[in-house]
């Protein structure tokens, strides 16, 4: 299955692509990267599809899909 990698430093928890993931698969972490955001963080559940919508939408181009 396909995967995303999230760049926790250029995220800024916007959360534009925890919305728009058709899977469910990425959430807000719970921990704080170096400038204070919650960044994204991706849900391994077996269940990416990598369509790639989340980097798509990514404002910072935090988001990387493999597939």
């Amino acid at each position: 299955m396909a995967k995303i990698v999230v760049n926790r430093e250029r995220c800024k928890g916007c959360g534009i692509c925890i919305h728009f993931c058709p899977k469910e698969q990425i959430r807000s972490s719970h921990e704080l990267n170096s400038k204070g955001y919650h960044p994204a963080e991706f849900i391994d559940a077996g269940e990416c599809s990598g369509c790639a919508v989340c980097a798509m939408m990514c404002p910072d181009v935090a988001i990387e899909v493999y597939k």
